[in-house]
């Protein structure tokens, strides 16, 4: 007779030492956790970022361009501190200037490990205190106030506790432990399906790029006119519907994709794949994120074969490398004092606390299929500061993709350049608080729009 099945273990109570006070604390090292804590320490202020990898940048570092520095009618509505950190990049030869693109408004390519090191730099030089390898598993509450977070890492389990809290972790992980309510996915639970980024080389670009201009019929592109590609010597190729078609029905290869979409990298002969998709991935389970990144690393085999054999410039490339984690699109919002919805981006909504503007569509990879949906609003709306300020939790601040905000106007706001002036913006606030002895929720929004501005950020 076998012996029952353990289904829990009981951990007897422990003493977790405190390692460090900040006033400010960021959690999470992307594109906003790293504008948060810039902005934090702009004048003096003690800041502290934690973050499980080893390095920063996240999504910034797995081969994806920078979408929506440009607004729908071309004008940069991105500024501020995500513009001197482009144009640190740029100085290193790390980020190319922002180009207008019909389907994407504005990107801007950047070097994986120039994004690495010029952040890092960035923090260092402002005297952020910057841990890695350390992940948040708990957090420190007193009543509805949060007093820091618990993580766990080679040192064991210890404290980090700050006057103010920013939770930038994509995922609202801090939130979701202090007690915020949180949601995921659509009305079914569904969450956009995330993909593991990967780059050739030897790629001939100007072959790839001369083909969609001159044989549109043959290489049709989604939204993007051909003449486009004639005109733009790096650039996004999303489409080739019919030609990945013809490759299924020829050779059958397994893509769960239904576009072909390619990035021409900064490198000479580099282009970074985004075809892997997962569906059901749950980027909250570890488990479910392992899956994921099997399924995804067994699709590249044939999404590179069909490059070679089928799409114009592949034909003598080789695969390099692939990213360091699956990009993840979705999982949980909070809810916070305002959630913003699609009526609020299609509208073009202004509010009276807005401190960032965007202008990118309402882009949906629909869970449930191969399909993606795509909406414009045809200019720009705001970020309502009330969307980063949480229910139930006090001295908590939430920026990124995981603010509050409905399935549906998520996949507008989630893009990096968002991201990044919702983390100065936060980092802001949270300085405010702290000088004016208040909690981020009582912040005077006037002020803060008012530095923002004076600062270089965009607001309407």
């Amino acid at each position: 007779m076998s012996a029952p099945e353990i289904t829990s273990i009981h951990e007897p109570a422990r003493t977790v030492p405190v390692r460090a006070h900040y006033d400010v604390l960021v959690v999470g090292g992307g594109p906003a956790g790293l504008t948060a804590a810039l902005a934090a320490a702009e004048d003096g202020l003690n800041v502290g970022l934690v973050e499980s990898r080893s390095f920063v940048g996240g999504n910034m570092t797995i081969g994806l361009p920078i979408l929506g520095f440009l607004g729908q009618k071309k004008n940069q509505i991105i500024q501020g501190l995500p513009q001197k950190f482009i144009d640190r990049l740029r100085a290193v030869n790390g980020a190319s200037e922002h180009r207008w693109c019909p389907l994407h408004m504005g990107i801007t390519l950047v070097e994986p490990e120039a994004v690495k090191t010029v952040a890092l730099q960035m923090l260092v030089e402002a005297k952020v205190d910057v841990t890695f390898y350390a992940m948040c598993v708990g957090v420190v509450k007193d009543g509805d106030r949060i007093g820091g977070i618990i993580v766990e890492s080679k040192s064991g389990r210890e404290a980090l506790l700050g006057r103010v809290v920013i939770d930038c972790t994509g995922d609202a992980d801090v939130a979701y432990r202090a007690g915020v309510p949180c949601e995921k996915g659509n009305a079914k639970g569904g969450m956009q399906p995330p993909t593991l980024m990967f780059s050739l080389s030897g790629v001939d670009t100007e072959e790839l790029r001369h083909a969609i201009a001159e044989q549109p019929r043959t290489y049709l592109t989604d939204f993007i006119p051909a003449d486009y590609f004639g005109q733009n010597h790096q650039f996004i190729v999303v489409g080739l519907r019919e030609l990945m078609a013809k490759a299924r029905a020829e050779r059958g290869f397994k893509i769960p994709n239904e576009r072909t979409i390619i990035i021409t990298g900064l490198r000479p002969g580099e282009a970074w794949i985004n075809m892997t998709r997962v569906a059901g991935v749950d980027g909250t389970d570890a488990r479910s994120l392992t899956n994921g990144e099997i399924e995804a690393r067994a699709q590249i085999a044939d999404i590179v074969q069909y490059l070679k054999e089928y799409v114009p410039g592949f034909a003598r490339s080789s695969f390099t490398r692939s990213a360091p984690f699956l990009g993840i699109r979705e999982t949980r919002r909070i809810v916070g004092a305002y959630v913003m919805t699609q009526e609020d981006i299609l509208s073009c909504r202004r509010f009276d606390d807005a401190i960032a503007v965007a202008s990118y569509p309402v882009d949906i990879h629909r869970p449930g299929d191969e399909g993606c949906t795509l909406q414009w609003s045809g200019d720009c709306y705001d970020v309502p500061y009330r969307s980063l300020v949480p229910q139930r939790v006090q001295n908590l601040l939430v920026a990124g993709r995981s603010i509050s905000t409905t399935h549906e106007a998520m996949a507008a706001i989630r893009v990096m350049s968002t991201c990044m002036a919702m983390g100065e913006a936060a980092g802001r606030a949270a300085k405010l608080a702290i000088r004016g002895g208040v909690t981020p929720a009582q912040v005077d929004v006037a002020r803060l729009r008012q530095e923002l501005r004076d600062r270089g950020a965009y607001l309407r």
